[in-house]
């Protein structure tokens, strides 16, 4: 990070200094403390980290950032609210740098999506990223706070759950390029319906400049919209990516083998020819065959996002191949791994409708003997909450999943659903015991699992029990 003064940042935090001080870096968690950085005093509903500001000088915070009268040995800076002012102190620092930043938000997707894009940006640029899931209003800043001299581009991810979220993160980031991934449920318990999905997600234009790029899925029907959109479209450098359709960028010969998928990005470039009469464009049709190491139609649509990125930053299209090649699934996103000749899914770190059938969709599609999917509670649905559940267990019968096996107050609809539309073996366990139990004899050498449910299911603790089972 490159160094500032409280001087400084006084003005545009509407801030007042007790002495001016020089830091290096941006720190909220007195346990990682780094030299000459400044120690940002967030209050949250459980702690505050006021408490800890002197604490802070004494590890060798340069200054810290106040919003309560502290009697301190140190240089601070007092604003209004420290968790505004840290925003805002990651918009001004963006704001010091003229590079490429790619900005992406959705429903479902956009962690990995984010991996895909940094991958094939970084292939030309010097490129900084979120990092983990460091999304939204106090994680944002801190990947802006990355971006030092030598940093060439940016991706910034964006998350949110309430209407006004994107608007602030956007304006903080200005982003030079923004991607959405699609529009499903998640969060609809707060913004009521999709339609106010997609109004939170497109406050992303908020902080676009005129005639910059959007890119969109446009198979997404929320988002197909927007290209019937004069206004947006008129705005915008709005181009779109999709497999159903003809969109900017395509994606056909879809293939999955041996844990890859294989298929071919069609799309059109445009160059400007000299001619005696004036200056012409002469379009041209191209295709890259591109390989990504993980399966699912949903990392089609992810890695397609990124290809596009790519190209609209004039990055050679064989690069872009060999950075999505080298992907390597995040967490427990999407990642594969056998176990005792079990193939399992590892899928669990969050969920809703959509990302569910992608997964129940790459489970149905896998070659084994036995299809199981666990499956836990989709949270923060609200209203929708039993139609999702039920519409999930058509799913599983739909892909012709052999067994599932539910967790959670809700699943009792998947179970209803399931056993209506085909799955013969499908049971309801209110206990994760006795759902490890049960899992770790009916899965044998051969047979396909899929862990998918919300984060706060923690479906991880059923697959690192039979994990122990399988491997002895």
């Amino acid at each position: 990070m490159r160094a500032l003064k409280l001087s400084e940042i006084a003005a545009p935090l509407n801030g007042t200094y007790n002495k001016d001080a020089e830091f290096c870096g941006v720190c909220i968690d007195t346990r990682k403390i780094t030299k000459n950085c400044l120690f940002v005093c967030i209050k949250g509903e459980r702690f505050d980290a006021h408490q800890f500001a002197e604490e802070a000088l004494k590890k060798g915070a340069a200054a810290v950032m106040v919003h309560e009268n502290v009697d301190l040995s140190g240089a601070y800076i007092k604003v209004d609210d420290t968790s505004k002012a840290l925003l805002a102190l990651g918009g001004y620092y963006r704001s010091l740098f003229n590079i490429p930043v790619v900005a992406l938000t959705g429903s479902v997707g956009k962690t990995t999506t984010k991996e895909f894009t940094s991958l094939v940006v970084s292939s030309k640029y010097k490129t900084i990223k979120t990092q983990g899931n460091l999304n939204n209003e106090i994680g944002l800043p801190q990947t802006l706070f990355q971006i030092d001299d030598d940093t060439e581009a940016a991706v910034v991810e964006m998350g949110m759950n309430h209407f006004g979220e994107i608007h602030r993160l956007v304006n903080a980031t200005r982003p030079t390029l923004a991607l959405i991934t699609n529009i499903g449920v998640s969060h609809i318990e707060n913004l009521g319906s999709r339609e106010g999905i997609l109004k939170a997600k497109l406050e992303i234009l908020d902080g676009l400049s005129e005639g910059a790029p959007l890119i969109i899925n446009g198979d997404n029907d929320m988002l197909a919209t927007v290209l019937e959109n004069d206004e947006i479209c008129s705005k915008y450098n709005v181009i779109s990516f999709g497999i159903k359709n003809k969109f900017n960028y395509n994606a056909e010969n879809i293939k999955e083998e041996n844990g890859s998928t294989f298929f071919d990005v069609v799309y059109t470039v445009s160059k400007q020819i000299d001619e005696t009469d004036g200056v012409k464009a002469e379009f041209s049709l191209c295709r890259q065959k591109i390989t990504i190491p993980t399966v699912g139609i949903h990392n089609v649509y992810n890695a397609l996002a990124a290809f596009a990125v790519g190209i609209t930053l004039n990055i050679e299209p064989e690069k872009i191949a060999t950075a999505l090649s080298s992907y390597v699934p995040t967490g427990m996103r999407q990642r594969l791994n056998t176990v005792g000749g079990r193939i399992c899914i590892e899928d669990c770190y969050n969920a809703s409708p959509d990302s569910m059938r992608a997964s129940l969709g790459t489970l149905g599609n896998m070659n084994a003997n036995k299809k199981i999917a666990v499956l836990g509670d989709m949270l923060e649905l609200g209203d929708y909450s039993k139609e999702a559940h039920l519409s999930v267990g058509k799913m599983a019968g739909e892909n012709n999943i052999d067994c599932v096996l539910a967790f959670g107050n809700n699943a009792k609809y998947y179970v209803s659903a399931a056993k209506e539309n085909g799955v013969k073996d499908a049971v309801l366990f209110d206990d994760k015991t006795k759902l490890s139990d049960y899992l770790a004899s009916l899965a044998q050498d051969g047979d396909a699992v899929l862990f998918k449910g919300s984060r706060g299911m923690k479906l991880e603790d059923v697959m690192n029990t039979v994990y122990k089972r399988w491997e002895n």
